[in-house]
Formats: C-alpha cells, structure tokens, sequence
C-alpha cells in the first residue's frame, strides 16, 4: 500500500483506508465564504505534507487587521511565489447597520446615521441624502445654503485626499507621506471644526439647508486656510512626482483600463485616471456646483500612478472651488427653507455657547407662546411628513459617485434609505486590478481605490 493510500480523500470527505473502504458517508462539513471545508480526521499528516510539495500554491489572509486594509478588509489571496494568482475580498466585519437604523428615525435624525458611513468624507453622506429627502418634498434649498454645502464639501475632499496620500505613501515605506499628509488633515479638520462646531460627523447638512449661518469670522479662517495649503499643496510635488522609488512602486501596477471600469461600475479618480472625465458635479451638476469655474483632471495611464496623479490634481481644483466660494460668502441669505414645517431647527437663533437655543427663543416657547411650544416639540420628537414616493440623488465623492435612493411611504420617517456606495463597488475592481502581480502590488492597488470600509459595511 502506497502511503497516500492509507490517507482520507479530502476531495470528498470519504474514508479511502481498507477499515472504512465501503463507507460512503461524508466527514463533517461547514460552510465558509471560500467553499465547503471538511474535518477529516485520521492519517499522517507528514505523510500529507510531503505529497504535496509539488504545488507551490499557497492560500493566505490579507487582513482583516492588516494595517494596509484601510480598516477589516479581508483579502484572501492565492499566491504561487510570489505571484498572485487569485484574489477574493471578504467583506462585513463592521456591520454597522446603518441603512436599516435610518427607518427608525426622522427625516432630520437620518443624517445623523449617515454621516457616519464613509467616515472620511461625512459632508458627502449628509448632502447625498439631504438632496433625496428635498427631492421628495420638491423644496428648493436657500442659495447660500447651497453656497455653504459646496464650500464644506470641497474643504472636505481635500481632507479625505490628504488621507490617501498619508496612508497609501506609509503602506509603500514613504513615511514622511503619513506624517506630512495627516499634518494638513489637521488644518482641514480645525477648520471643519470652526465651521460646523465637530471634526468629523458633523449633521451640519440637513434636508431644507444647513443647520446654522456660518460664524462671523469664517471667512479669514477660510481665507488662512488657504494660503497654507497653497503652500504645502506644491511640497507633495516635490517629495513623490518626482521620486523615482514612488513612481516605479505605482507605474504599471493595479492597472484597470476604462472597459474594465465601465464593467465593474467603477467611478471617481479611479475611472478618471483610465481617461474617462466622468465627474457628476459637471455631468449632473447639484448645489449650483455649475456656476463654478474647474477642471476635471484625467489621465490615461489607468494605473496607481495615473490615480496618484488625479487626487493630487483635485485637491488644487478643490482649492480654486473654495476660493470662488469665499467671494461670494458676502452675500447675505437665509440658510434654511422657509417653511416652519421643515425647517429644523426651527428659525432659531443660536445662543453664545454655539450650542443650545437663545434665551429669546426659550423665553418665547416657555413663556409665551404655547403654539410655539407645541410645533417645537412636534418638529423634534415626531419630525415633518415627507410626500410618498422614492427618489434617486448621487453626489461625486472622494470615491466616485455616492448615490441615495430613499422611499417614502407618507410619514414622519424612512420607509427604506439604500446607498449605491463608491468603496463597495470600486472593491469588485480588486481582482481584476492584482490577479498576475506581485503580492506587495496588492498593496498599492487597494491604496488606489482607497477605499473606506465605514461605508462598504453600512
């Protein structure tokens, strides 16, 4: 008898050895995201080893806490050397449940769901939704409120790039990326701070507007921000464009021409960068996004390199937009629509904390208008009514195009709120973008999606 003959068959699961040779029962199995696995017990196992030498492929988990999986992405790769000649991507360790938590909330409450999604670009989150809840109630949101959601949208996509450059340069060794890239997030943070009262998270957006006038002093904070980063912006020239390392880790790797991209639904920097300028604040232009003059950068090198070059580039176009809002900021507006039955806060005025509502406004509810009180306290335990039907409202992200399609049944909140998310489709593009390279070229490939897992596992 031949070793192998006294082994279990692991292709079936059945005894092969003389005792259980007429058994045709099956070893215990289960179920698992890369097919059936079988215990088989019993045989030598260094026997089974040495059987199979002759295959040099070998299976391996990338993740899910692997540092380079921008959060519990789970790759599992089959290697033969050093080649990859599979990859899978594994999702659902965050679970978050976001999109189901919205149908138990207000309209307003939802953005406080939502923005917690793609947690690198929150602005986003909150103005794709707020756009389906107004397409719903066919309200037309104040200008200035649109002014003040491009201006913290574009402040927001530079903030979202620096962290691209920041974690994908410290993933390929270049740690002077982390550590310049996370100082500028910092100034956009700080900002996004001043602006909105919160760093990240901040449910400033809300279906009618935004939820305050911004401070008096905004637009020299504004105006200091930008002549930072017009001065540290040309420095990520300097240290990667033209550092032969940086360049010859990204040129040629993940490449995915624009079919493969058309294909796979793959939008933002990712299909820009294959040579198509599909970018929805041009194409299907939002929040008056087309009275501002910028360019839409592309390439066709359809590769990390052409995706490096891109975000680089939009983070400039980013600062032009910013700078076309800061002119117009003089020009005064409300921020809210101006029905009282949307509106959320209600027309208040904010007290000097920032914060709570002013003592006028408590005077008036408390002790003065019974009315006041009682449409005050509806409008925040029970919310406003939003007409039946379900709408489809996409804004161009950081990722591509991040799109809400929300139902409505008639009441006071979501029937069902579905997010067509950028990092959850531009995943599907990570096999056909690896599958031949080397395992260290899967490492840049999933850093040029940059992919945020908050919104794939909504």
């Amino acid at each position: 008898m031949t070793n192998t003959e006294r082994l279990s068959d692991v292709t079936t699961g059945t005894d092969t050895t003389p005792e259980g040779a007429s058994s045709t029962e099956y070893a215990e199995s289960r179920e698992t995201t890369e097919g059936r696995v079988y215990n088989v017990s019993g045989g030598d196992w260094d026997d089974v080893l040495s059987d199979a030498v002759h295959d040099e492929r070998m299976v391996i988990n990338m993740g899910p806490q692997h540092p380079s999986t921008h959060g519990v992405l789970r790759l599992v790769l089959e290697l033969e050397g050093e080649t990859v000649t599979q990859l899978r991507s594994v999702i659902g360790y965050l679970h978050t449940g976001i999109e189901k938590n919205t149908e138990y909330r207000t309209w307003t409450q939802g953005v406080t769901f939502v923005t917690r999604m793609d947690y690198l670009s929150p602005l986003f989150n909150e103005l794709g939704y707020c756009l389906a809840v107004e397409k719903l109630l066919q309200v037309e949101v104040p200008k200035r409120a649109q002014l003040i959601r491009v201006l913290l949208c574009e402040i927001n996509r530079i903030g979202s790039h620096l962290v691209y450059i920041a974690t994908g340069g410290m993933e390929l060794g270049a740690t002077t990326a982390m550590t310049l890239g996370f100082r500028e997030r910092e100034e956009v943070l700080h900002l996004l701070e001043f602006l909105t009262g919160l760093r990240m998270n901040h449910a400033f957006i809300r279906p009618g507007g935004v939820a305050q006038d911004l401070p008096t002093d905004a637009k020299q904070k504004i105006s200091e921000f930008i002549k930072v980063m017009d001065k540290r912006l040309p420095l990520y020239d300097k240290l990667f464009t033209g550092q032969p390392i940086w360049r010859n880790r990204l040129k040629g790797v993940g490449y995915l021409p624009i079919d493969a991209c058309l294909a796979l639904g793959v939008t933002g920097p990712v299909l820009r960068s294959a040579g198509l300028p599909w970018d929805l604040r041009k194409v299907e232009p939002y929040s008056s996004y087309d009275e501002f003059e910028f360019d839409v950068p592309t390439s066709t090198d359809a590769d990390c390199w052409g995706r490096y070059l891109c975000r680089v580039e939009e983070m400039h176009q980013s600062l032009r937009i910013i700078k076309q809002a800061l002119k117009r900021l003089d020009e005064p507006g409300p921020v809210m629509v101006e029905d009282k039955k949307i509106a959320w806060p209600a027309q208040l005025s904010i007290s000097s904390d920032g914060m709570g509502n002013s003592l006028e406004h408590v005077r008036k509810i408390m002790g003065q208008s019974m009315e006041s009180l009682i449409h005050h306290f509806k409008l925040v335990t029970e919310g406003f009514k939003v007409p039946p039907g379900q709408v489809y409202a996409p804004v161009e992200s950081p990722r591509g195009e991040l799109g809400f399609h929300v139902v409505s049944d008639g009441g006071t909140r979501p029937m069902r709120v579905h997010v067509r998310e950028p990092s959850f489709v531009n995943l599907q593009s990570m096999p056909a973008m690896s599958e031949g390279g080397l395992v260290a070229d899967v490492i840049a490939a999933v850093a040029s999606i940059d992919p945020v897992m908050g919104g794939v596992d909504r």
